[in-house]
């Protein structure tokens, strides 16, 4: 049992304020790079995701009637703290998830494009009108929030995720509870506390921490009104299912398996570049990350020669230290992920990096794996079919595009794919034949900018609406269209002050 020290528990908040709750239960957190338990999360009951719950449906009609130009200025000074800030909230995701501090800060910014995007919620909430639609009659349209929403992030990206979500929630006039993933659960809270010194009404933004017990609560409570989850497949699924069965606005973004085709026209010095930090960046624990290479042609031996070469200089550890990469988040989903590698060695894989057997530079009950790269994989075999989500990098060898394309079509995802090729034609070809949602031509990672929407195809996604973007904004609202006839105009009275919104 690693050594404890400095044991703290980390709350739920509730009207601006931490609440640990009665319940008892709570589960360990553990900094990834020593292996130390450095923290009890609390898991809410029953009772106690209902209290949770209740104070963001109480808070949500003077939030919903509160003025949009209150509420963006509240989102204005939230975002000039977390600009002032983020090195800490990054530190924090570092200290829990384990990836290194300056992909902790990418993870941020990232976030912190969708708060932007939210400040300038107005234009995309205003309606349209039509004067005269019939003789003394005029139609207009106007959006207005859900209510109390839910969102359930994973652990990957403890800031990011909540960040695609909650500022347009809140923009839009929602109240939101939070439920973050139990592995690392205080970037969570330091958000909270952030919205709180910003100047956010108590019980507008909520954290209830916990497990199955608080998901299913989220899920089935009434005063729920919308979920918005990131995670792995099958548990998309049963949010989906579970989230609309009782009556509920859901997106659940579920699992990837991404490819990336490299052509033999391609630059494979960029191409190899982008492999390494597609596949090995925080660790592999991506939902965009390229897991599966598919080389064409006769390019194969010299494009895995060119990533080894890269792979090779990569320096596992610590991510508080001169690290590239990072550990894993816990020590079982590290095994797992290294049984993957044994299973492809099983199968006649050919392992030409073994993160199996890396020496890192951090403690030894750090939860290690290396870079891992494979060849000569094929379509059977686990480390393909599986989503392995670790630094496990397999290559395919195909003989043309049409086999390349077939591949991923094939596949029961559709999250995110990239191209490498110099031919203008082929790439404009891929992008309208491949069935995925994110498409990244000699883009390894193609996360859309915030002011469009992220969201794959097939397994990759249940319902109808992307995150972020104005399908985000579309997602947090309902549209109401209202047809009138006044047949006195009314007068207002006299004032020569100049107009002002409060």
């Amino acid at each position: 049992m690693p050594e404890v020290e400095e044991i703290r528990t980390i709350p739920h908040w509730v009207d601006n304020k931490p609440f640990v709750g009665a319940g008892g239960t709570t589960s360990p957190v553990t900094n990834p790079a020593s292996g130390v338990i450095t923290g009890h999360v609390a898991l809410a009951n029953v009772e106690e995701s209902r209290q949770v719950i209740n104070a963001a449906a109480a808070a949500f009609p003077a939030w919903r009637d509160a003025s949009l130009a209150k509420r963006t200025t509240i989102l204005f000074k939230f975002r000039e703290l977390l600009n002032e800030r983020k090195l800490e909230l990054a530190e924090i995701i570092t200290s829990e998830h384990g990836k290194v501090v300056s992909d902790a800060l990418g993870e941020v910014s990232r976030g912190q494009e969708v708060v932007e995007f939210a400040c300038g919620i107005a234009h995309l909430l205003k309606g349209g009108t039509t004067e005269n639609a019939s003789t003394n009659v005029d139609v207009h349209s106007v959006r207005q929030p859900l209510g109390p929403v839910a969102i359930i992030s994973p652990f990957n990206f403890p800031a990011m995720v909540p960040m695609w979500f909650f500022p347009i929630a809140i923009a839009a006039g929602n109240t939101v509870v939070l439920k973050p993933s139990e592995k690392n659960p205080s970037a969570a809270i330091w958000v909270a506390e952030l919205w709180a010194e910003a100047g956010l009404p108590a019980g507008v933004f909520n954290v209830l921490q916990g497990d199955k017990t608080a998901v299913d609560e989220l899920l089935t409570n009434p005063a729920v009104k919308a979920v918005s989850f990131v995670g792995s497949t099958p548990i998309a699924e049963y949010v989906y299912a579970t989230g609309t069965a009782h009556g509920k606005r859901v997106q659940a973004l579920g699992g990837a398996k991404n490819h990336a085709i490299v052509l033999p026209d391609a630059d494979l010095d960029l191409a190899a570049d982008a492999m390494v930090n597609a596949g090995f960046g925080s660790a592999g624990e991506r939902c965009m990350a390229i897991s599966v290479i598919v080389a064409v042609g006769n390019i194969a031996d010299e494009l895995v020669q060119k990533i080894k070469e890269r792979t090779l200089t990569l320096k596992t550890g610590d991510g508080t230290r001169d690290s590239d990469m990072g550990p894993l988040v816990t020590k079982a989903h590290r095994d797992k992920v290294a049984s993957y590698v044994d299973a492809g060695e099983r199968d006649g894989v050919t392992i030409v990096v073994d993160g199996r057997t890396v020496q890192p530079d951090g403690e030894a009950n750090g939860f290690w794996l290396g870079p891992t790269l494979i060849d000569n994989v094929t379509t059977d075999m686990s480390v393909y079919t599986d989503e392995i989500f670790g630094p496990v990098l397999s290559v395919l060898r195909v003989d043309s595009y049409e086999e390349a394309l077939d591949l991923i079509n094939a596949g029961p995802f559709g999250n995110g794919t990239a191209i490498f090729t110099n031919d203008g034609g082929a790439a404009r070809r891929f992008q309208n034949e491949v069935e995925v949602g994110m498409i990244g031509i000699n883009v390894p990672i193609p996360v859309p900018t915030a002011y469009y929407s992220f969201g794959g195809w097939k397994s990759s996604l249940f319902g109808d609406t992307h995150a972020h973007g104005i399908e985000g904004v579309h997602f947090f609202t309902r549209g109401k269209v209202v047809t009138s006839r006044w047949l006195d105009p009314s007068h207002g009275g006299i004032n020569l002050g100049f107009p002002q919104n409060n």
